[in-house]
């Protein structure tokens, strides 16, 4: 209501637009947690094998040292989780990982763990210069941003304000949208292609700025 100048009517229906704002980044952000896992799985069974998030918390594991113990635990208590269910698959496995594990993948121990092999899951990366050093720290920050709009539209976080005013802006929304566009050209993905017919970003933004 603060931002819609006190407008109960404009106050709801700008609460209905950002939870429409909302769902479709939501959409948005699954397609590329989807996409950035793939790659990830794609690069490490190619040096570990097939079943290697499995092998990689078991003993003598790539995560099984002191430094990735956080990782080695949600590893271990999803596949107990489904071996105890005989439903084990490496891609069921996978599944059961959220978004912060794959961002942990470019944290220091983790990237150090799986060889320093993960940068080549983004082919189009520009190059590292001495102004922007393009490393796995930088990937990590930039999942991290992502990782954290996924987080606050899971807790019901409006997006559509100026960072703690009472002001429509959607300033946020649009720097993490071309971020995640930015990623997947990064990955050698046509992100709009891959989004074609289920993203309404900007008509969403539309009606914010229009109300």
């Amino acid at each position: 209501m603060k931002a819609c100048g006190g407008n109960l009517q404009k106050g709801v229906t700008l609460y209905r637009y950002n939870l429409s704002i909302s769902s479709e980044l939501l959409k948005v952000i699954s397609c590329f947690e989807v996409a950035l896992r793939n790659r990830i799985d794609l690069t490490m069974a190619s040096h570990f094998g097939n079943d290697w998030l499995r092998d990689s918390c078991l003993s003598g594991g790539i995560f099984d040292n002191p430094r990735t113990q956080r990782t080695q635990r949600i590893i271990i208590k999803a596949y107990n989780e489904l071996h105890a269910n005989d439903a084990y698959t490496p891609t069921k496995l996978m599944a059961e990982m959220e978004f912060g594990i794959w961002k942990y993948m470019y944290s220091g121990p983790q990237y150090a763990a799986t060889g320093q092999k993960l940068l080549s899951v983004f082919p189009n990366k520009p190059r590292t210069t001495h102004a922007l050093q393009i490393d796995n720290k930088y990937i990590f920050n930039e999942l991290d941003y992502i990782n954290k709009l996924r987080n606050r539209i899971a807790h019901h976080e409006p997006i559509c304000f100026t960072a703690g005013l009472p002001v429509k802006s959607i300033s946020y929304i649009q720097a993490e949208y071309q971020r995640i566009l930015k990623l997947f050209y990064w990955m050698d993905i046509d992100g709009h292609g891959l989004l074609y017919g289920i993203d309404h970003i900007y008509k969403a933004c539309k009606m914010i700025i229009e109300l």
